[in-house]
């Protein structure tokens, strides 16, 4: 029987708690042991999601004959851009190290989570020697689906943004979010609310409660069984994080028929396509945090919410092309046990 070690995250860096357990369970599925413990051997590949600090032991797997591959997403940036403090700042400069260290002299395969990834990471450290391959995150459509008895406001628009957290560096989001239901609001006609699923500190929280103008909702840390119910309430999403690799948050609204209105950053065009929302030049440079278009990304969303039914269909029929937890499960098994 194949038995795989998955080996948990570095904290800030690489993948999420949700996937390990997502393509754990799929392995399963298929006859195939998991161990997140690189002691737990044997075992025939470690799959190393995006870094691990143990390089003494994955190494001795290495030397063993282990398959090693490597499961990257983007890079820390942001804490370049604005100031996060010394000790978030050198936490992020040691995690990108990490990964690169890893890609460049431990992976037989790299594993990207989409075309943005791969040419991210290309561009800094340049191509690996081993083989790359991009495989975008998936659900499972039976669990994130558009069918639930969630009812969305009758009165006002809901505007959702899912982040695991809205700190170091990543408030911007929030404010992107917030100005655009009072651009919705005010140039448009809109009656919008505005609801924060994510670790929020409670300093911003006040602050922004203090300036509110459009109803505001922190729903805080929720389970990824709350998730679905969440995205089915809402009327659009809007992806927060600039220059993602591939959010999950974006996947399961899509997969929840959540239709997406953003810029065109990170792997988002890729992601979002056909009638699955609406993705908008972001007007500047987002790698230097220029301010971005909102009256186009409004315009974006007064479309998408004038049209609900053809969106969130678009929405759900893009997930079921290509972000499904099957397809996602058999590409990592391939490459995990390629010869």
């Amino acid at each position: 029987m194949t038995r795989i070690c998955l080996t948990p995250r570095v904290h800030g860096v690489g993948g999420m708690v949700s996937f390990q357990a997502r393509l754990a369970q799929g392995l399963a599925g298929r006859g195939v042991q998991v161990t997140t413990d690189l002691d737990d051997l044997p075992y025939e590949a470690v799959l190393v999601i995006g870094g691990t600090r143990d390089l003494r032991r994955l190494g001795r797997a290495r030397r063993q004959g282990v398959r090693i591959v490597q499961r990257l997403n983007g890079m820390n940036w942001l804490h370049r851009r604005v100031r996060t403090g010394l000790k978030h700042y050198l936490r992020a400069e040691f995690g990108n190290r990490l990964l690169a260290l890893i890609r460049g002299h431990y992976a037989d395969a790299i594993i990207y989570q989409s075309q943005f990834a791969h040419g991210w990471w290309e561009r800094i450290y340049g191509p690996t020697r081993v083989p790359a391959h991009e495989v975008y995150n998936g659900v499972d459509l039976s669990a994130y689906t558009p069918d639930g008895p969630e009812q969305r406001p009758a009165e006002r628009s809901r505007l959702l943004v899912v982040e695991g957290s809205l700190g170091g560096g990543y408030e911007m989001g929030l404010e992107t979010a917030v100005s655009l239901a009072e651009r919705l609001e005010n140039a448009h006609s809109l009656r919008m609310e505005v609801m924060v699923v994510g670790k929020v500190a409670p300093a911003l929280e006040a602050a922004w409660k203090q300036r509110e103008r459009v109803p505001l909702q922190f729903a805080g840390l929720v389970s990824r069984e709350q998730i679905p119910a969440l995205d089915r309430s809402a009327h659009l999403l809007y992806a927060a994080d600039i220059n993602a690799a591939c959010p999950n948050s974006v996947v399961e609204a899509l997969a929840c028929g959540l239709p997406v209105v953003s810029y065109d950053t990170g792997a988002l065009p890729e992601l979002v396509s056909g009638e699955a929302g609406r993705i908008i030049p972001y007007g500047g440079d987002p790698w230097r945090l220029d301010p971005p278009d909102l009256d186009a990304l409004a315009r974006g969303a007064v479309e998408v919410l004038a049209e609900q039914a053809r969106f969130r269909a678009g929405a759900r029929r893009r997930a079921e092309e290509a972000l499904g937890l099957e397809p996602m499960v058999d590409a990592y098994l391939d490459v995990l046990t390629a010869s």
